[in-house]
């Protein structure tokens, strides 16, 4: 992994610094693009970015590969959740979903797709949900647009079957975050998934150790705490 450009999406959040910390660990360059404004005035922090806008998308990229390098690695967490009933929001609800979910990930796997294609033993993760298998009450939006993110995962693998491209995805369960403790105080937190388990697994399909898996999504739902 040692000097890969790697950019990370939704990367000032829980998991997506937990990520880039973990990248940057095994000595990636790690560029990191969120909506939020950037915590850090620094090179590779990139902020203030809708990345369910194509062009915004496309202009992050091109700013990373001024300011990092050719990157080989792209990891969509960028996302939201929420648990809402139909009869609350609707249709503004379930478009909300899709356009931070699914759409995030559509247009930041647009935007490196030409770069990618040109890098040998590039690889792409995208962050699925467990959920998306199966909606629960109140969960629909989500697990709907989270299931999109399966889907595109599947068929760009296929898309870039003759390329040097691996895609995959990783479905975790409910992450041990500071908001997921405060929205469920009376849940059993030690089987929640840690964010640095996910940083491992992620870490693994970006590795050359990975480049005969494409097209996957892995449960990650074991609590490690």
């Amino acid at each position: 992994m040692q000097d890969k450009v790697v950019v990370v999406t939704g990367a000032f959040g829980v998991l997506g610094s937990a990520v880039a910390e973990h990248l940057e660990e095994l000595g990636c360059r790690v560029a990191r693009v969120d909506y939020a404004q950037a915590p850090r005035d620094q090179r590779g922090w990139i902020g203030g970015i809708d990345l369910s806008d194509p062009a915004a998308a496309k202009s992050a990229w091109n700013k990373v590969m001024a300011d990092v390098g050719k990157p080989s690695g792209l990891v969509n967490i960028a996302g939201g959740f929420v648990w809402e009933t139909l009869g609350e929001d609707g249709p503004a609800t379930w478009e909300r979903m899709f356009r931070m979910n699914t759409l995030t990930c559509v247009s930041m796997c647009t935007a490196a797709l030409d770069t990618l294609k040109s890098t040998p033993g590039a690889a792409i993760v995208n962050i699925g949900a467990a959920a998306a298998a199966k909606a629960d009450a109140g969960m629909g939006a989500y697990a709907a647009s989270k299931a999109g993110v399966a889907r595109l995962t599947e068929s760009l693998a296929a898309e870039l079957g003759g390329d040097d491209v691996t895609v995959n995805a990783i479905l975790p369960t409910i992450i041990d975050t500071p908001t997921n403790r405060a929205d469920m105080p009376d849940a059993d937190f030690s089987q929640w998934v840690q964010p640095a388990d996910i940083a491992k697994a992620i870490a693994f399909l970006l590795s050359d150790e990975a480049r005969a898996i494409t097209g996957a999504s892995i449960p990650v739902s074991r609590g490690t705490a």
